[in-house]
């Protein structure tokens, strides 16, 4: 999960010197998962090269390699081009796609909230390789109709389940206790998802961001928090039916000067995060700004909690590993040291439930952990010489 902007540092990161794990104001809504966090504090994107460090934040973020020659040019540096190499999600998509025991359909899904109609560095963090960006769909009506291919038009919704309700009522027949549990599960969450669909369009005919009127402000939807969660939705229903093992969720963009009315907050994200430190008016929203990208990664560690895992014991949050993060560490001084960085969930073999203070270690290294834990051991990713040391050790 992607949030732009940076963080406010001070209402971040947990004490380090203290001797459990206590939550700052922002990481607060987390506190029910307090014991399957690992908070890194101190991870650094070294990569340098052409390019603004918005565009360097963002489309080096999960590549690691440096941004290829082109003609964008940024609020500083050299103009520059897409990311020069694959990003971290799309060379694990590879490797589990490479085994037909871990094959399925997608091999990944690229979710958006809010995401502005424009492609660039600013706008992109997943790519198949170098000058290969991979857009995210930020519209659950798209996203809906990939996942199931059935869709008629946004006025008419056509119910998939009705289609198929006899193949259900014979599959159901046969299956055994907990299967017959996972499909009730499977098919109420579609049901659900469907009336929230039929009912958004309904209640309005902006279902999805409002386009960019003027380049220095985007005007986002006030339904924003539906789509959000309609898109968690989604993404959890995927990986519980196999559709995917590996998905992204891209909030806004890099530099994005989203207006977040339902906060109450009239002024763009990237104009507050520029403020002075001292602007307590401007600190107070950038924090509720940021608790609220915190509740939304909530929300999808609740949704998996809350069901159980398909093929083994326990729910699908006891083998998933969710990630947080952003472009820069803090917005006002363009840090690209001390990204935040929140891990969530099980299976990956990682020490939860604290807090690891770190020294500017290359997220390169923790890509290589991540991918390791997957079963991906890479000698290397993105820039090799920011290797060095080899995969992040966070048993």
């Amino acid at each position: 999960m992607f949030s732009p902007n940076g963080t406010l540092p001070n209402d971040f990161w947990p004490d380090a010197t203290a001797a459990e794990l206590v939550l700052k104001p922002i990481l607060q809504p987390l506190e029910p998962f307090k014991d399957r966090l690992l908070v890194l504090d101190g991870i650094a994107n070294k990569i340098r090269g052409d390019g603004d460090g918005h565009m360097r934040g963002m489309s080096c973020l999960l590549t690691g390699t440096e941004l290829l020659p082109g003609n964008i040019r940024g609020g500083g540096g050299n103009p520059a081009g897409w990311a020069g190499g694959i990003s971290i999600d799309q060379e694990i998509r590879n490797f589990l796609q490479s085994r037909p025991e871990t094959r399925t359909r997608f091999g990944s899904l690229e979710f958006g909230v809010a995401v502005p109609d424009r492609a660039d560095p600013w706008t992109r963090m997943s790519y198949a390789g170098a000058n290969q960006p991979v857009a995210p769909v930020d519209d659950p009506y798209q996203m809906f109709g990939k996942l199931y291919g059935r869709m008629k038009d946004r006025d008419s919704l056509v119910s998939i389940l009705d289609d198929v309700r006899e193949d259900i009522d014979r599959v159901s027949a046969k299956l055994s206790a907990r299967d017959k549990v996972l499909l009730d599960q499977h098919v109420t969450l579609v049901r659900n998802l469907e009336q929230e669909l039929s009912k958004n369009d309904t209640d309005t005919k902006l279902p999805h961001p409002m386009p960019e009127l003027d380049p220095s402000i985007e005007l986002v939807n006030d339904n924003t928090p539906q789509i959000s969660r309609m898109q968690i939705d989604l993404l959890v229903n995927a990986l519980a039916n196999d559709m995917t093992r590996v998905a992204t969720l891209q909030y806004m963009r890099s530099v994005g000067q989203a207006q977040m009315r339902w906060l109450g907050i009239e002024e763009g994200h990237h104009s507050l995060s520029h403020d002075p430190d001292d602007n307590k008016e401007s600190y107070a929203k950038l924090q509720k700004i940021n608790t609220w990208f915190a509740g939304e990664f909530a929300y999808m560690a609740r949704r998996l909690a809350e069901t159980p895992e398909p093929m083994g014991e326990g729910s699908m949050l006891d083998h998933t590993l969710l990630v947080w993060t952003n472009e820069l560490g803090k917005g006002n001084s363009h840090s690209l040291d001390n990204i935040p960085c929140v891990m969530l969930g099980g299976g990956a073999g990682f020490k939860m439930g604290r807090s690891l203070k770190l020294d500017k270690v290359p997220h390169n290294r923790l890509w290589l952990a991540v991918a390791k834990s997957m079963g991906h051991d890479l000698p290397t990713f993105g820039k090799a010489e920011l290797c060095e040391g080899g995969a992040l050790d966070l048993s």
